[in-house]
C-alpha cells in the first residue's frame, strides 16, 4: 500500500521503503511550484521503491514525467538512490551541495579494490582484530557505486529554482560533509508560530540520533570535526525555530528548538561516557565495543560495526580538538586517554 501525507500549502510527502532496512522507508517530499513538482529526496533504488514513488506521485496528482527538479539533503542512497531514474523519467535537474556531490564522484570513480584497501587500512588503524579485516582483504564487487552525479549545485543561503516557492539552502554538515536543510521561506498553512518550515533530511529527526561518521577522502590528509560541525549545525537551525520540521524519516514535528537542545545533551553525555572509558588507553574499536549501541556489540553486524568504529572515531576527535583526550605516543595501532 503506498502512503501519502498532505502537509498543506502544496507540499505532500511519499513514504518510499528502503528494504531490509529496521528505518522503515524514507519521506520523499513532492513540492508544487510554477514549473511543475519539485522533489525533496527521491528514495532507494529499488524496483518496489520505485513503484511506490510513481503511485505516490500519482496519488499527489502528478507523474515522474512532470518532475521539473530533485533536491537532495545528501548522498546516502536511501536519499539520492532514485534521482538517477527520476532524471531519466523527466529530464529533470538533480542539485546536491558540493561536498556530498565530491563524495558521490569518488565513488563514481573508485575502484572497488582501491576502496577495500583504504578500509582495510583505516580499520587495522583503529585496532580492529584480524578476523574482523579478513573479508576486506579479498575485495569483490560493492553495489551501489554508480549514484547519480549531481548537474546542479545547492549553495548554502541562496533561494533554489522553485519558481513561485521560496525555499533556502542552509548547510548543516556532520551526518554527511554536504548535507543540507531546506527552508521553506513561507507562512505555515496551519498558521503554526514560527519561521516557515524545514525539510531537514536526516540532521533533525524527531526520535532518531543521526550518524555522525567520517567521509573522507583517501588522498586528502585534513583531519577533519564532523561531530563539532553537526553539533554547531545543529545550534544553528535551533536559532532558526521554525514551525514545523518535515525529516526524512519517521514524521513531521513541531518545537525544533527542544529536540536540538536534546540532541545537544545526548552527545556531550556520550562524549562524558567516552572520557570514563578514556581513563585507561583505548583504541578506537575498543571504544566501539564498550560504547552503548541499540544492541550488545555481539549482536551488530559485520558493516553496522565499521559504522560503530567511524562514529567512536568522530567523538574522539571533538575530545581531542577540546582537549579533553589526546594519543597515547608510540603506541601501535593509535590509542587514546584521558587528559
Amino acid at each position: 500500500m503506498t502512503t501519502t501525507f498532505d502537509h498543506g500549502g502544496g507540499v505532500r510527502s511519499v513514504a518510499v521503503p528502503i528494504p531490509d532496512n529496521p528505518l522503515g522507508h524514507t519521506l520523499v517530499y513532492v513540492v508544487e511550484t510554477g514549473r511543475g513538482p519539485v522533489l525533496v529526496d527521491t528514495g532507494w533504488d529499488d524496483p518496489a521503491s520505485w513503484d511506490t514513488l510513481t503511485a505516490g506521485l500519482a496519488v499527489c496528482g502528478t507523474a515522474v514525467a512532470e518532475v521539473y527538479g530533485v533536491v537532495v539533503t545528501h548522498h546516502h542512497p536511501d536519499h539520492h538512490g532514485l534521482s538517477a531514474r527520476v532524471r531519466e523519467a523527466s529530464g529533470a535537474w538533480v542539485a546536491m551541495h558540493a561536498a556530498d556531490t565530491a563524495v558521490v564522484r569518488r565513488t563514481r570513480e573508485a575502484r572497488p579494490e582501491r576502496w577495500f584497501t583504504y578500509m582495510s587500512a583505516k580499520l587495522a588503524a583503529a585496532g580492529a582484530p584480524a578476523e574482523h579485516l579478513a573479508p576486506l582483504r579479498t575485495p569483490r564487487t560493492l553495489p551501489g557505486l554508480s549514484p547519480a552525479l549531481p548537474d546542479r549545485e545547492i549553495v548554502p543561503g541562496e533561494l533554489l529554482d522553485l519558481p513561485g516557492r521560496r525555499l533556502r539552502a542552509i548547510w548543516t554538515p556532520g551526518h554527511t560533509p554536504g548535507h543540507v536543510c531546506l527552508h521553506l521561506e513561507e507562512r505555515h498553512p496551519a498558521q503554526l508560530p514560527g519561521s516557515g518550515r524545514l525539510f531537514s533530511g536526516d540532521h533533525l529527526l524527531p526520535r532518531i540520533t543521526p550518524h555522525i561518521g567520517l567521509y573522507e577522502d583517501p588522498d586528502d590528509a585534513t583531519v577533519t570535526d564532523p561531530l563539532g560541525d553537526y553539533l554547531d549545525s545543529l545550534e544553528r537551525i535551533g536559532r532558526l525555530a521554525p514551525a514545523e520540521v518535515l525529516p526524512a524519516h519517521q514524521h513531521a514535528f513541531t518545537d525544533a528548538p527542544g529536540r536540538v537542545r536534546e540532541l545537544l545533551a545526548h552527545h556531550e553525555e556520550r562524549l562524558l561516557g567516552l572520557l570514563a572509558l578514556l581513563a585507561e588507553p583505548r583504541t578506537p574499536w575498543q571504544l566501539a565495543e564498550r560504547m552503548e549501541w541499540n544492541r550488545p556489540w555481539d549482536h551488530i553486524p559485520y558493516g553496522s560495526r565499521n559504522i560503530a568504529v567511524s562514529e567512536a572515531e568522530a567523538h574522539l576527535r571533538r575530545l581531542v580538538k577540546q582537549g579533553r583526550a589526546e594519543p597515547v605516543a608510540g603506541r601501535e595501532p593509535v590509542a587514546y586517554v584521558a587528559v
